[in-house]
């Protein structure tokens, strides 16, 4: 029998590599169909998935279903909790929730501690920072007081917040991104887009 299985791929010859060649094409193709799927573009041009844009405003993230009251200077207090946040459309009424890189955390500190560049960012000493971990993409959701830092509870990760985010302890590989703010009519606005790259590095 193992006899007759090779005797029948010897001849098979020139018309079995073409076939071999067209399989391959077919399965290529439908690799490649896959990673650039209708879903994928969905996705891109889904508003919700959108990162934070200039003129945006900023809710709390979890305020109840359909009431997206955009916050304050008046909404955080000096030295209270941080409060985690979407960036807002005021346009189009469209929260940015799709995506958990959108997540902000905000927090008001006083401004005399900033250095030049965090203040340049803040807005009368509001803070926006990505809620989201550089080190494996965990929640950022605490403040310490008596550090003065942002930490991350999954490995300990520490970041200064009047220092642009600047990694002082813990595994994290690079700085908190930190997303400008100004203030218009008193309401928090984003000023630009972040810092740098949000999310775990890979």
């Amino acid at each position: 029998m193992n006899s007759d299985r090779r005797d029948k791929s010897a001849g098979c010859g020139a018309g079995c590599d073409e076939a071999r060649r067209a399989a391959l094409k077919i399965c290529a193709g439908a690799v490649i169909g896959m990673v650039a799927s209708p879903r994928d573009n969905a996705f891109a041009d889904d508003p919700t998935r959108a990162h934070p844009q200039a003129g945006d405003r900023l809710v709390r993230a979890d305020a109840d279903s359909g009431v997206n009251t955009p916050l304050d200077l008046a909404s955080l207090a000096v030295g209270d909790k941080p409060l985690i946040a979407y960036p807002f459309d005021p346009a189009t009424r469209t929260v940015r929730d799709g995506s958990r890189l959108n997540r902000v955390l905000l927090i008001r500190l006083d401004p005399a501690g900033f250095d030049e560049r965090t203040r340049a960012r803040a807005a009368e000493g509001v803070l926006a920072y990505s809620a989201v971990c550089t080190h494996q993409g965990c929640d950022v959701t605490e403040y310490n007081p008596t550090e003065n830092v942002l930490f991350c509870f999954c490995h300990f990760s520490k970041f200064q917040p009047a220092h642009g985010g600047e990694v002082v302890g813990g595994p994290a590989p690079r700085n908190l991104p930190l997303l400008p703010l100004r203030l218009e009519g008193g309401q928090l606005v984003v000023a630009d887009t972040f810092t740098s790259r949000p999310g775990a590095t890979l």
